[in-house]
This record gives structure tokens, sequence and C-alpha cells, in this order.
């Protein structure tokens, strides 16, 4: 089982009501993205040739973020297709669901600049968080 991805809130992340600003989510699906791939996959996967590319977000904003949150984020898999596949996040504080939003990601090889099928090694790792 994989840690939730912690994220510390800066002064700079609030909006003029003291929230984190509603952008910054789509920063906190990344860290947590990354935290998650990291343990699946390991830090020397080769992301330029069997990498992917972010086609879609969504966001459902429930409860607001504030400076001295201490906002965690946990990853799950929602649909894995051929080439492509979705993560689904949320986000608590003190065990509070705050947020829910969800990611496509299409598999992508950056040298030819192409899509590519999702490498079997990365497809198995990513299928543990069905």
């Amino acid at each position: 089982m994989i840690s939730p991805a912690r994220i510390h809130v800066r002064l700079t992340d609030l909006d003029i009501l003291g929230h984190v600003n509603n952008a910054l989510y789509l920063t906190y699906f990344e860290i947590a993205r990354m935290h998650y791939f990291s343990e699946l996959v390991g830090n020397d996967w080769n992301w330029m040739e069997e990498g992917v590319v972010l086609v879609k977000n969504e966001v459902e904003y429930l409860k607001p973020i504030l400076l001295h949150d201490i906002p965690y984020v946990t990853v799950k898999l929602m649909h894995m297709g051929t080439k492509s596949f979705t993560l689904g996040y949320e986000v608590h504080v003190n065990h509070a669901l705050v947020t829910t939003g969800s990611s496509t990601l299409v598999a992508f090889n950056s040298k030819k600049q192409c899509t590519i099928e999702i490498p079997e090694k990365m497809k198995e790792a990513i299928q543990k968080l069905a």
C-alpha cells in the first residue's frame, strides 16, 4: 500500500479569501501522481520514451483548504485502456474529504512525439491502484 502524498500548503498558494487557489489543486494532483509513480515504477523510469501526457483534468471542490491545513492526496485507478488511463484523487484534511478529482493520461514517447500503448510494466504497476 502506498502512503498518501502529503501536501505542504504555502502562503503563495492562497487566494484573497485565504483559501488555496483553485488552480493549485491541479498541482497537488500532479505532486500526488509523481509520488505514486515513483513508488510504482521507481525513479529510474525512462519518462522520455515511456512517459505520459495529461489530456484531461476534473476537480470538484467540496470544502476549502486553508494555510495551516495539512492535506493529503490518495490516488486510485478509475479506468485503464490500451493507450490511456484515468486516475482518481481524493484530498483529505484531518480525515475529512475536501476535494475529489480525476486526470486522464495518455502513454507518450516524447522522443518520437507519438502516443504509445501503455508499457506492460507501467500497466501492471498502475493496476495495483484499482
